[in-house]
């Protein structure tokens, strides 16, 4: 079996290396380069870094919508994605047999950040759909899903980990025996959407419950961050827990920075255990705390940040 795998991220990485050990993957089509960190160093996405490792070759295209006729070519028997990045035209689809696997149990969660809208939402469990692929985001028919819990804990980059190793043991038992998963319709009454995250879903909301904002700031961990303002400064949180302190007064107020960092909510005040000052590196909060001169007692989070 002939198989062309588009993917970019971490989440792509385990299910190309499980395909590689299977079947004869020809071609891999990822993400361009692209330059990464403060210095901007131009950097391959992992699944490049795979393929080149297994001498396999790699196709990146700028817009796949323009430049897809050698995939076509190549007479593949699947092309397989997963968190590819682009939507595939109709031109690609509709001449060589595609299947995605994507992070939600459709309908729910279409779009590019599923794993983050399931942990803000504060949902029990999620899983993977390996799915046929269609013009109109995420709508294709359903060949195969399998759910997993999610755990008060987990962050995006935990849950990612556990549903890209099920994604590859999920494409291996669907293309080993395709017969026995015939595709299912999604309900379209039921379908709801999770866009790629923006610069506002990293902001938190501090009038909400502890347990959401400590839920949004796990779905923002370990990239890009949630953000929250004082002053002038940006801080972002990663890490938090709720404490057994009932708030009082206005939301979003320090309430202590006596070796702890408390924060007021709409219910619990919210223990502060990581975060990273504007252009400083991350830091526990202990170590924040030794000497750090941003956050005063009472101040007062949130304000807007002119840009």
């Amino acid at each position: 079996m002939r198989i062309v795998f588009m993917g970019t991220p971490d989440f792509s990485v385990p299910i190309l290396k499980n395909l590689i050990k299977h079947y004869e993957v020809i071609l891999v089509v990822t993400q361009p380069d692209k330059p990464v960190g403060r210095k901007r160093v131009l950097t391959a996405s992992p699944v490049k870094d795979v393929a080149i490792e297994h001498g396999i070759e790699v196709f990146q295209p700028i817009k796949i919508r323009n430049d897809f006729q050698k995939i076509i070519d190549l007479k593949p028997d699947y092309i397989v994605t997963a968190a590819y990045g682009q939507i595939l035209p109709r031109g690609l689809i509709d001449n060589v047999h595609s299947i995605n696997i994507h992070a939600s149990l459709l309908p729910l969660y279409r779009g590019g950040a599923p794993i983050q809208k399931s942990i803000m939402n504060l949902d029990k469990e999620t899983g993977i759909s390996i799915m046929k692929m269609e013009y109109k985001m995420d709508s294709g028919d359903v060949y195969y899903q399998e759910s997993i819990p999610i755990k008060d804990v987990d962050t995006t980059t935990s849950l990612t980990k556990k549903l890209s190793i099920l994604g590859s043991e999920m494409i291996l038992e669907y293309l080993n025996n395709p017969k026995k998963y015939p595709p299912v319709s999604q309900d379209e009454s039921k379908a709801t959407f999770a866009y790629n995250i923006t610069f506002d879903d990293q902001i938190i909301n501090w009038n909400q419950k502890s347990s959401v904002i400590e839920a949004h700031i796990r779905a923002m961990q370990d990239e890009p961050g949630a953000i929250t303002y004082i002053g002038d400064h940006i801080l972002k949180i990663y890490e938090a827990r709720k404490s057994d302190i009932i708030s009082n007064g206005t939301p979003g107020v320090v309430t202590n920075l006596d070796k702890k960092l408390l924060i007021s909510t709409a219910d619990y005040d919210l223990e502060i255990l990581k975060l990273q000052p504007a252009g400083k590196r991350a830091m526990l909060t202990k170590d924040f705390l030794n000497g750090q001169t941003i956050l005063k007692l009472y101040d007062k989070l949130g304000k807007e940040v002119l840009l």
